[in-house]
C-alpha cells in the first residue's frame, strides 16, 4: 500500500520513534515477548497478536485508513532472512 504523503523511511522513522518513546515499556511484558505488534503511526493506537497478517488486519478493521508500521516485540526485526533476530528486551 502507498502513502503519497509519506515516504517508506518516514513510515519507519515514526514508527520506531513511537514505539521506543510511548509504547516499548508498556507491552515488553514476558507474556508479549516475540509477539508481533502492528502500530498506526498517525493515532499511536496498535495491535498485537503472534500473526502479522491477524495483527495488521485487527487494526485495520479498526481503524481503515491506518498507516502501519510493525515490530516484533523484544527483537531487532520482523523476520530474519538468512540471519538470526537479536533480542532486544531485557
Amino acid at each position: 500500500m502507498d502513502y503519497p504523503n509519506l515516504s517508506r523511511e518516514e513510515i519507519a522513522q515514526r514508527g520506531e520513534k513511537l514505539y521506543q518513546q510511548s509504547i516499548r515499556t508498556q507491552v515488553e511484558t514476558a507474556e508479549n515477548i516475540g509477539k508481533i505488534i502492528a502500530i498506526n503511526i498517525t493515532t499511536g493506537d496498535y495491535e498485537i497478536d503472534d500473526d502479522l497478517i491477524v495483527a495488521c488486519h485487527r487494526l485495520q478493521t479498526k481503524q481503515p485508513n491506518a498507516i502501519i508500521w510493525t515490530e516484533r516485540i523484544g527483537y531487532d526485526a520482523v523476520y530474519a532472512v538468512g540471519g538470526t533476530l537479536v533480542r532486544t528486551a531485557l
